[in-house]
């Protein structure tokens, strides 16, 4: 027997418990007939502006997955099976397709944000792709803000740089999500040029029991202020949290605390 063999039939094993952990007996197939049929469902969470608690300043756009026998799936149990078979890229381009379509239908909410993932990045066209969309669709590209996660701006920096001028030079706002919890630098805010930082809610949990937390957040303030880049709190869950954010100065939050996700036709509507 060829030493190939023993190689082929681990392969096999591999694939098949893959199989059986996702539950799914083909999860490519799977995926791609959940996109082109529609059964993903778009959510959305709003960030509301602290100076006036009415305001909605945006929406972060969230996908759940519909399943026949356990409803919607939340993104924990399906979003890393995207990614397992590198096609992020399309889950993204669905979501920016759902977005636009809603936005050219008239919404209530001026703008939508839309996560990018580190595949995506890798994706030289895709800011051409957004820039086709939303003309075909007749919406500003100002209406969509695109958050970039800190950790890819800090391992491919840059990538994430170019990937962030490219949405620029077609008018779209730039956002930098889970800010303070790895970077020891603010060079990513300006190596990406972004318009919006959300404090990453490790650091908001920790505000009224961690001085370092405080200080984190007070110096991102401050270097949002001089550069002109909006502050977001985000993951506020307790009105402590809350409390803090607006004495440091922070000028939107977003969290289960504000309002939870629902259904993007539901907050647009």
């Amino acid at each position: 027997m060829s030493s190939s063999a023993p190689v082929a039939r681990d392969n096999r094993f591999l694939n098949e418990m893959d199989r059986q952990l996702v539950g799914w007996e083909e999860p490519v197939a799977r995926l791609r007939g959940a996109l082109e049929r529609n059964e993903l469902v778009a959510y959305a969470q709003p960030v509301m502006a602290l100076r006036d608690p009415e305001e909605v300043a945006f929406a972060e756009v969230l996908v759940r997955l519909r399943e026949e026998e356990r409803a919607l799936l939340p993104p924990g149990e399906f979003l890393p099976v995207f990614e397992h078979f590198r096609m992020m890229r399309d889950l993204d381009a669905w979501i920016v397709r759902r977005a636009i379509d809603r936005l050219a239908r008239g919404a209530r909410l001026p703008r939508l944000s839309i996560n990018v993932s580190d595949q995506t990045l890798d994706d030289a066209e895709f800011a051409s792709f957004i820039a086709t969309e939303l003309q075909r669709m007749g919406v500003k590209p100002d209406a969509l803000i695109f958050e970039l996660d800190e950790k890819d701006a800090l391992a491919r920096p840059a990538v994430a740089a170019q990937f962030a001028v490219s949405l620029k030079e077609i008018g779209c706002r730039t956002l930098i999500d889970g800010f303070g919890r790895r970077s020891v630098s603010f060079a990513p805010l300006t190596a990406l040029r972004a318009d919006f930082v959300k404090v990453d809610g490790v650091i908001v949990r920790k505000l009224g029991s961690s001085d370092m937390a405080r200080s984190k957040l007070n110096a991102i303030v401050l270097v949002g202020d001089a550069t002109g880049v909006a502050v977001i709190g985000e993951s506020v869950e307790t009105p402590e949290s809350l409390a803090q954010l607006k004495t440091s100065g922070v000028g939107y939050a977003q969290g289960f605390l504000l309002q939870p996700p629902a259904p993007l036709d539901d907050l647009a509507s």
